[in-house]
């Protein structure tokens, strides 16, 4: 169809939705649904059209009228952890997927540096992190340096750079989420260099059963951060079918309500690394267990849950087409 002709055709429906009395809810709501399907539609066949700009611009009016005066529902809180977020999640898996993969293959790196060159360790993590860890094995008290500072200092200290490095980790997306990716691959060089350099002097174990009752929140939520700088990053370089501005702004919209929802995991692991960590003389049982409730916990929320969820998403749209298909035949 020619684009006078489609202008001819709606017309009428456009002004009327443009220059009409107040609308209902409902109403509102069905004039955006047919401005955006006639936008769709210019945006496929005349694309850059002056016909494009103005059904955007209508759209948005729709779009603003039916959200401005919306109250917040009871229950937003429990929409924004339990639905919101493991949907962002599920959408943006591949994201997350890509930030496990590069944080992980940081480790690696950091664990075949150390294995080849035995001074990685000092470069890494310090000479004075390395030398006080060196008296405290000597000591028999080789994670002693836990207890070394008053625990609710220690707790906010640790809790606020946490959430520093994961607010960094995201906005580091935005360079096409490069940035993400080198902040994820140093963090885990780190952790590579760590562990490696705990193995090497047969503390493997106990190093892991005491950094891992806070390192399970704190580097799960660090994965997570840099997975949602990418979500950020990739909207700009995968718009799809939105102008590259709109994507952006969507994709950074999404990363901003995950790293909201990652204070309180952060909150949480520096509670655990402040107060229970430097407990390490605590029996190897009692340190497994809160380290399986995390991982428990972690598993639940960023992975089952978000496929729970985009399940029943699913179940719904295919009710619904099944309900449309009957009633059209």
């Amino acid at each position: 169809m020619k684009e006078a002709a489609f202008i001819r055709r709606n017309n009428d429906k456009w002004k009327k939705i443009e220059a009409g009395p107040k609308a209902g809810p409902d109403e509102i709501a069905s004039q955006f649904i047919e401005l955006t399907d006639d936008l769709a539609y210019a945006r496929t066949f005349y694309a850059g059209s002056k016909t494009e700009s103005y059904l955007n611009q209508l759209a948005a009016q729709k779009f603003l009228k039916i959200y401005k005066n919306k109250k917040l529902e009871k229950n937003f809180a429990g929409k924004f952890w339990f639905e919101s977020i493991p949907t962002i999640i599920y959408q943006n898996r591949n994201a997350m997927f890509l930030s496990l993969l590069v944080f992980t293959v940081g480790i690696f790196i950091g664990i075949i540096s150390s294995f080849y060159d035995e001074t990685y360790a000092r470069l890494i993590l310090g000479e004075a992190y390395v030398n006080l860890t060196l008296e405290n094995i000597a000591k028999g008290e080789p994670m002693g340096i836990y207890s070394r500072y008053e625990p609710g200092s220690s707790f906010l200290f640790i809790t606020s750079n946490n959430i520093k490095v994961s607010f960094l980790a995201f906005v580091a997306g935005v360079i096409f989420s490069a940035g993400s990716a080198f902040i994820l691959f140093t963090n885990g060089i780190m952790l590579g260099v760590f562990q490696y350099f705990f193995f090497k002097k047969g503390l493997l174990l106990t190093s892991a059963l005491t950094i891992w009752i806070h390192g399970t929140l704190e580097i799960t939520a660090i994965i997570i951060a840099g997975g949602a700088g990418m979500i950020m990053g990739n909207s700009l370089l995968f718009p799809g079918t939105f102008k590259r501005g709109v994507s952006f702004r969507k994709g950074a919209a999404d990363g901003v309500k995950v790293i909201t929802a990652l204070v309180p995991v952060f909150i949480i692991a520096g509670f655990l690394e402040g107060f229970v960590t430097r407990q390490f003389h605590l029996p190897d049982s009692v340190k497994a267990g809160i380290i399986f409730l995390s991982l428990a916990a972690a598993i639940f929320y960023f992975i089952v849950l978000p496929f729970k969820k985009s399940s029943k998403i699913n179940n719904s749209q295919s009710n619904n087409y099944g309900k449309f298909y009957q009633s059209e035949s």
